[in-house]
């Protein structure tokens, strides 16, 4: 058979397989604690796993609708009424989808064109940057100031152009942990106030929020909701991030054109897993108290590492816990990264991979979404260096 010589013109010649991936193979490869990707690693809830056997048994198996099943969509609007008094249309408005990572990549495929610019805050997850290249746009970067990742929202207004199609936007933050505030909503209501600029809110870790604290999402704020895409993630929210199950919702006349691209990218969600997280969720107790567990594993977490030479950041939402070890060592994120992961038996992410040109504050990122026995042996490990 002849060779075939032709190559493929790249959209991402400069991808890599992601640091998570990497990551994650080190540890299963040296035998590390694997704090670094984002998933859980304690028990579902016994009654989600019998919801989906039921559903399973009952016959449910099949092809979903498109949007998602409408029982699913319908708690989805009564919960979202019940936190924000925002009312979306189950109907017209909200899509189930194959994770929030395909709820990002169809929201931004349905508003980037050629030459469009979309505004990304970093630290950022690093989907967001090349599904706006993939399809033609321009990513343009706005830096969280050090050293508490806020944002200078004066400073921010210069980055919008004529060309401005998209600001994404994501609270809880990940991976510095932080929120926006009230105020912060308010600033983007008013810069977004009168163009034609959309929203992607990423809240997938809305439930994840400490200290007493509100979430504050774009489904709050009226002006915002009208021209926003908030993508949410049942995943993050029941601990089955392998389920690969999120939605977004979005006005009618956005949905209408995000469903255009989904229907052509996965077609339908898994069925089983929507009949039984719509089961779940009628008791809204199985969500609600989700910010009370983490919280109390972040604490934990802090409590067992207050002797290590590791300095914590403030946590105040997801299950990532920032540390700097500036005191440590004068070495690279990347390279300390590494040398913890081999020979000191804890895996996690540098900070620096977040950003696009890298940007490197000596500072990793913790997964504490992990067994109290995880975090003992992994803060055992840490305080010894």
């Amino acid at each position: 058979m002849p060779k075939f010589s032709a190559l493929l013109n790249s959209k991402l010649p400069g991808a890599k397989t992601t640091i998570f991936t990497q990551m994650s193979s080190l540890a299963t490869e040296v035998g590390a604690i694997n704090l670094s990707q984002g998933f859980p690693n304690f028990d579902v809830a016994p009654e989600l796993i019998e919801l989906v056997h039921k559903a399973m048994l009952d016959g449910h198996n099949q092809y979903a609708p498109m949007q998602g099943l409408m029982e699913l969509r319908e708690v989805l609007s009564d919960s979202f009424y019940n936190k924000y008094k925002t009312r979306y249309n189950a109907d017209t408005e909200i899509t189930i989808t194959s994770g929030a990572t395909q709820a990002i990549y169809t929201a931004i495929a349905t508003v980037i064109n050629d030459g469009d610019e979309a505004i990304i805050i970093e630290p950022a997850f690093d989907i967001y940057a090349p599904t706006v290249t993939i399809n033609g746009g321009i990513p343009r970067f706005y830096k969280l100031k050090d050293p508490d990742y806020t944002i200078d929202w004066a400073e921010f207004r210069r980055l919008i152009t004529a060309n401005t199609k998209l600001i994404i936007i994501n609270t809880p933050h990940n991976p510095t942990s932080t929120i926006l505030s009230e105020n912060d909503l308010k600033k983007l209501e008013q810069l977004t106030n009168g163009t034609d600029i959309i929203i992607l809110s990423d809240e997938v870790y809305e439930h994840i929020i400490f200290d007493g604290q509100a979430h504050e999402s774009v489904a709050k704020y009226p002006n915002l909701a009208e021209r926003s895409f908030v993508i949410g993630s049942f995943g993050k929210t029941f601990h089955v991030t392998g389920w690969k199950t999120g939605f977004c919702l979005a006005p009618a006349k956005l949905m209408a054109e995000f469903r255009k691209i989904h229907q052509n990218v996965v077609f339908a969600g898994n069925r089983p897993m929507q009949t039984a997280i719509a089961a779940y969720m009628q008791n809204e107790e199985n969500y609600i108290s989700l910010s009370k567990l983490y919280e109390k594993k972040r604490d934990y977490f802090l409590e067992l590492m207050k002797n290590s030479r590791f300095e914590p950041l403030p946590s105040f939402g997801t299950y990532f816990q920032l540390f700097k070890y500036d005191q440590i060592s004068d070495e690279s994120e990347n390279d300390f990264v590494l040398k913890l992961t081999k020979e000191n038996g804890v895996a996690a992410i540098p900070l620096s991979y977040f950003y696009r040109y890298g940007h490197d504050r000596k500072t990793l990122r913790f997964c504490f979404a992990k067994t109290n026995e995880t975090l003992e042996q992994a803060a055992e490990l840490l305080c010894k260096i």
